[in-house]
């Protein structure tokens, strides 16, 4: 497989600066920002130092969801393999992945986060793929709309490998 590069480091650096602006505006430093691993860490990575540099030191927990493995497809349901490590009752949640596509693991959280008394859950995504279908959920802030291609990178995966690339790429059949 070859692959395509659709944004380069720079470029995926200077969105997600671009939307920790917009949502250091809606949030506050009592604000829960909960990463969803595995691919989320990488974009919560980054969009957390952005909040710094941009007046905000919200708090951090993070949520380990499944529900792709390491298949290409969703298996439809969400497992949790790891819960939040501190409540979130009366707090507003800044729910942090890298990708919407179904919407499956991010209004599983949703719906998490507002069974724990939660007073607000907000959404960030780095990428947003176009889907069939309208979703459960779209997301409140998203950095950058994606293409409806397979893409890896900034972690996002394909099996498992691929998450550290510092840009993002879409993968392409060889000719």
């Amino acid at each position: 497989m070859a692959r395509d590069l659709l944004l380069g480091e720079d470029e995926v650096q200077a969105r997600v600066t671009a939307l920790a602006a917009h949502v250091a505006r809606r949030i506050d430093d009592d604000t829960v920002c909960v990463c969803l691993l595995t691919g989320g860490l990488w974009f919560a990575a980054d969009l957390m130092r952005a909040l710094a540099r941009a007046g905000r030191n919200p708090r951090f927990d993070s949520l380990w969801l499944a529900s792709y493995g390491d298949a290409e497809v969703s298996s439809g349901r969400v497992r949790v393999h790891a819960p939040l490590q501190k409540p979130v009752r009366g707090a507003q949640v800044l729910l942090l992945d890298d990708v919407l596509d179904s919407g499956l693991s991010l209004s599983s959280a949703q719906r998490m986060m507002q069974d724990a008394g939660a007073s607000e859950v907000l959404t960030a995504v780095f990428a947003r793929k176009p889907w069939p279908a309208p979703r459960d959920i779209e997301a409140d802030f998203v950095a950058w709309e994606a293409p409806a291609r397979y893409i890896i990178g900034y972690g996002m995966d394909a099996g498992g490998r691929f998450r550290g690339l510092p840009g993002i790429w879409a993968e392409t059949p060889d000719a």
